[in-house]
């Protein structure tokens, strides 16, 4: 209550002479907590980001960035980085994910994704984004056995199946750090996008296009939850945009929103395979990274921060994770893992 006090008294200071409402807006799996400023003509989005676990520079250069790509980011309007706050345009309360689950076409609002999503690779140029490098997914990585085995399954890897891990680990780095490398946002996915069905209030110009046209708002997504944005594969953004932890769609779906990608992709001149075929194998390893995360960070958000509402999410990732394994000599290994996991009394993906 003494945090959100702060807030609204850094509200007023920024608005002295209007009334407005405070109210939750949403949370994420980090400190950041967000809050609805409800004015008699507008509504904003407070940030709440305590400095002391949150720091605001990352997320207001990337906003910039992306911005200046002609995507909707919530535009900064205020920020005090002293007390972690920022003021932020208010891209509504839909996300894809409730469009989805309410009969909003999926063709449709998965090509505006794609759209935007080109718009942010073409923006991209070297050194403005820390690199998604072998370090960085490897330690990614690791968490899937730290965090989903040790913790998740109590299981203890022996000697010759940590060996077997760390083989495929290797696999999959290479692979996925040979493909062209862009802007990634990191957790492109259904729950950071959000629908908007009306015009922006006051929104910032677009790069190329006429900030009062309202189709633009009716169709574009709003891009959230991208302060870990960072410099690499090309293909990662639309494993989490595809291979979703919290929707699932059929391959053949799949198969035709990536073509249609790729061609877009192509005619725009980003650096995309110019095979399908090999465009989709880069797709699936590059998945089966971020499930290996997935499965690690779902289950470190349960034991360590207390958070279940993951654990349904489980079976899906684990689901994902299992195919791609299935289609590939290399990855073979681990598949082989992970049935040795589920014979030693656990249902791999299933535990609660």
């Amino acid at each position: 209550m003494q945090r959100q006090q702060q807030l609204a008294t850094w509200l007023h200071s920024q608005f002295p002479n209007e009334n407005f409402t405070l109210a939750p807006a949403s949370a994420d799996a980090s400190f950041r907590r967000y809050f609805r400023a409800t004015f008699a003509d507008r509504s904003l989005i407070v940030m709440d980001a305590p400095p002391q676990h949150e720091d605001c520079r990352p997320f207001l250069h990337i906003a910039q960035l992306f911005e200046a790509a002609g995507v909707h980011v919530p535009h900064v309007y205020a920020q005090d980085l002293e007390q972690g706050f920022l003021l932020l345009s208010d891209l509504g309360n839909i996300t894809y994910l409730q469009a989805l689950c309410g009969g909003t076409a999926a063709h449709e609002l998965y090509g505006a994704a794609t759209d935007a999503l080109i718009k942010i690779q073409l923006a991209s140029r070297e050194n403005e984004l820390p690199p998604y490098d072998e370090a960085l997914l490897l330690r990614e990585m690791r968490l899937f056995p730290e965090w989903y085995i040790a913790k998740h399954l109590n299981i203890t890897l022996t000697d010759k199946q940590h060996a077997k891990l760390k083989e495929v680990f290797a696999r999959i780095i290479a692979h996925n750090l040979a493909q062209p490398r862009v802007y990634v946002h990191r957790d492109y996915h259904s729950r950071n996008l959000m629908y908007i069905e009306r015009p922006l209030l006051n929104p910032p110009p677009l790069a190329g296009e006429e900030a009062n046209e309202k189709s633009n708002f009716l169709t574009s997504p709003g891009i959230l939850d991208f302060q870990d944005a960072v410099y690499g594969p090309i293909t990662y953004d639309l494993a989490s945009l595809f291979k979703d932890a919290y929707i699932h769609w059929e391959e053949a779906e799949i198969i035709d929103w990536l073509i249609r990608y790729w061609e877009k992709a192509r005619k725009a001149g980003l650096p995309v395979a110019k095979d399908f075929s090999e465009f989709y194998r880069d797709y699936e390893w590059m998945g089966v990274q971020r499930h290996l995360k997935v499965l690690g960070i779902f289950a470190r958000l349960y034991h360590r921060d207390g958070k279940d509402g993951y654990l349904k999410d489980l079976p899906l990732v684990m689901a994902y994770l299992r195919t791609a394994c299935a289609r590939y000599i290399d990855l073979k290994p681990l598949l082989n893992l992970l049935d040795e996991l589920e014979s030693s009394g656990n249902q791999v993906g299933y535990t609660f």
